[in-house]
Formats: C-alpha cells, sequence, structure tokens
C-alpha cells in the first residue's frame, strides 16, 4: 500500500484524505482540533494533531511523516485579522522534519492570487511570471520557491482558483451587498471534485517539480454569474458598481487538461 501524509484535513483536505482511503493509500492526516480526532479515524484516516506556528511546531511531526512517501500540504496563510501569522517562517519550520524523514515528493496547494489583478484582464499561464499584489499571495509564492528550490524532495505546485462545492460559494457573502466591484471581470472558480481530481492525476502520473493552474471550466463574468446563482439559491443578487475600472485575470487551464489530460467534471 502506498502512504500519504496530509498537512491540513480541512474544507479540502478531510475530503481529500476520505477519497484517497478508498484507493491504495494509507492515510495520514493533520488537524489542530482535538474534536476531530475521532472524525479521522471514523474514515480510516490516521489521526495526528498538528499545529505550525512561526516559531515552533505543536504535535509529534517526525511520525507524522514518517513511512511516508508523499506529503500535501493544504493549510491557508492566516493573513486577515487581528491574529496574523508569518505563513513563510511555519513553512520554513517544517522544511527540515520533511528533509530528514521518508518523504521523496510534496504536493503544495497554492493560490492563482499568486498572479496580479489587472485592468486588462490578461490571460495567465504557468509561464505567467506571478506578480502578487496581496500579502496572502506575496507569502505563497515565497513558499512554493521554497519548496521547489529544496533538492532534497521533489515538489509540485498546484495554484487553485477561488474553491467552490459542498457549500462553499462567494455568493453566500456577496447576496444582497450593494458597490460591489469588478462586475465584467472574469471568475476563475474550481470545484472541489475537480480538485480531488487533479491531485490524483498528478499523483498518479507521478508528475513532480512541476506548476499547474487549477480553475473549472468557465470563464463567466462576475456580474452574470452571481446574479443567477443568487436566483438559483433564492438570494437576493448582488448590486455592482458599474463605474470603476474592473480588475481581474483569466487563468488558463490547459496545461492540466493537455499535460495530464484530466477533464475537469464541474461547471462552476
Amino acid at each position: 500500500m502506498k502512504k500519504m501524509a496530509i498537512l491540513g484535513c480541512g474544507w479540502l483536505g478531510l475530503p481529500l484524505a476520505k477519497y484517497f482511503t478508498s484507493k491504495v493509500y494509507i492515510v495520514k492526516g493533520s488537524t489542530t482540533s482535538i474534536e476531530k480526532i475521532e472524525i479521522l479515524k471514523s474514515f480510516s484516516i490516521e489521526p495526528f494533531i498538528i499545529s505550525l506556528m512561526e516559531n515552533k511546531i505543536e504535535g509529534d511531526i517526525n511520525t507524522f511523516l514518517n513511512n511516508a512517501e508523499v506529503l500535501i500540504i493544504d493549510i491557508p496563510p492566516k493573513l486577515r485579522g487581528i491574529n496574523k501569522e508569518n505563513f513563510v517562517q511555519k513553512i520554513k519550520n517544517i522544511i527540515p522534519h520533511i528533509e530528514k524523514s521518508t518523504i521523496k515528493k510534496v504536493l503544495f496547494i497554492s493560490s492563482t492570487s499568486v498572479y496580479a489583478d489587472t485592468e486588462n484582464l490578461p490571460i495567465v499561464t504557468e509561464e505567467t511570471v506571478p506578480n502578487p499584489d496581496t500579502e496572502s499571495g506575496k507569502q505563497l509564492y515565497e513558499v512554493e520557491q521554497l519548496l521547489q528550490n529544496n533538492t532534497q524532495f521533489k515538489t509540485t505546485i498546484l495554484r487553485f482558483g477561488g474553491l467552490i462545492g459542498a457549500n462553499r460559494n462567494p455568493i453566500n457573502m456577496l447576496a444582497g451587498r450593494t458597490d460591489v466591484a469588478n462586475p465584467e471581470a472574469p471568475i476563475n472558480f474550481i470545484h472541489q471534485t475537480d480538485c480531488i481530481g487533479v491531485i490524483e492525476a498528478i499523483l498518479n502520473q507521478n508528475s513532480w517539480n512541476e506548476i499547474y493552474n487549477a480553475v473549472g471550466l468557465e470563464h463567466f463574468l462576475r456580474k452574470n454569474y452571481y446574479s443567477e446563482k443568487a436566483k438559483e439559491l433564492g438570494l437576493t443578487p448582488p448590486q455592482f458598481n458599474l463605474e470603476k475600472i474592473n480588475l481581474g485575470k483569466y487563468v488558463s487551464n490547459a496545461k492540466i487538461k493537455n499535460q495530464l489530460g484530466y477533464t475537469f467534471k464541474v461547471i462552476a
């Protein structure tokens, strides 16, 4: 049996771990919540309490990593609100543990926020040089480079667009709001089902030391998508600001389709 460790069993990490336990993998999964231990156990996931911090790691990180070949890092930067953290330093803390473990391959879940939104609405591919304009984008890009420049393990970077599915959609926050920006900008979403499918394709094809942009099938305009989604869910549609310059980007998923041969399954 193949063995993997998933650092971060949250909205995506938990269903991902559940999926791979049904395949040919023994899965270790980390959480920061004691209450979640029994949930992980119920899905045959070996549970660990692991907390990455700027100055230390709480939990048995070495046992978590040992005897696994693949590590999937799926923990988002916490850069909003009062308790902001240095995400780069947190990842720096775990790298020495990866180096001395059995891990040979790392899949880092990043974001298309490493590409800035601009008014010319560019098409961005994996060949586009990242130019993040947010703090989270900047720290994600720095972490990408840290991992890919390390020669002691192979790293593939997976840059997801906006995550949707399983009761998660931005319309739930935008419904009824006024003065919503960027009505003519495209969405770059990916459904949870395709997140898992793309990860499986990378693992099955041993596609390491690569970078992939992962977004879904359609680049609907924000005003059209959110208006239709609000109607579909019986919510009050948002009102858009039609006067300001639109900022955004079109993220291409061509490399995933062409190189991995992956067929996206869910339209946004």
